[in-house]
């Protein structure tokens, strides 16, 4: 299920998003996920945006596998950074042993709770063994939709670890802070890196 609400904020305010979040580099959550990957690394950058994350992976001498459900941020995606950005829904992980990893930063925060499970051992079939995921979500309760009409759904950091380790995952690092985003408040959040197990 993808929120319409949801992609139509993402549609049009792409390129306010992309001009928001912009880097010159990777910032240390993806030089560290990065530095975890092979050489070459196939990478599917779920919920890829704008595609800055998928550019500095490429840069990197990686392979990106960018895809968003925003046909406005596959638009900027391909046009800024020329990627082979396509579209696709959570729904449309698939294939077994693809990605040596795959980087979920703050996109299946938009997925339905009930969704979350089938959605991650969507992802664990689809990385290889030993493959690495990151994941980032907002934390809390419940689900609510911010300033600017997109669907949140938070999770407690127990939740996310129970998520991660059901669809197979041995998790390897877990960090919590708080940040401002595009609709101007201050939220918790948790990043986590997950280790397929072999």
């Amino acid at each position: 299920m993808t929120d319409a609400k949801t992609i139509t904020t993402y549609n049009k305010k792409a390129a306010q998003y992309a001009d928001t979040f912009s880097s010159d580099g990777p910032d240390r959550t993806l030089q560290d996920f990065i530095d975890l990957l092979p050489e070459a690394a196939r990478v599917l950058d779920l919920g890829c945006g704008p595609g800055a994350a998928s550019s500095h992976m490429r840069d990197a001498g990686m392979d990106p596998d960018p895809m968003d459900a925003s046909e406005g941020m596959i638009a900027l995606a391909k046009d800024r950074f020329g990627l082979p950005a396509r579209l696709g829904t959570f729904d449309d992980i698939s294939g077994s042993d693809v990605y040596d990893g795959i980087w979920a930063n703050f996109s299946l925060l938009h997925a339905p709770r009930a969704d979350l499970p089938r959605h991650f051992k969507a992802i664990a079939t689809a990385t290889k063994p030993n493959g690495i995921l990151h994941v980032g979500m907002k934390t809390g309760d419940g689900s609510n939709r911010d300033a600017i009409d997109r669907l949140y759904t938070y999770v407690t950091v127990a939740e996310l670890q129970g998520l991660l380790t059901n669809a197979g995952f041995e998790i390897i690092h877990t960090h919590e802070g708080a940040d401002r985003g595009m609709a101007g408040t201050v939220d918790p959040f948790v990043i986590m890196r997950g280790r397929r197990n072999g």
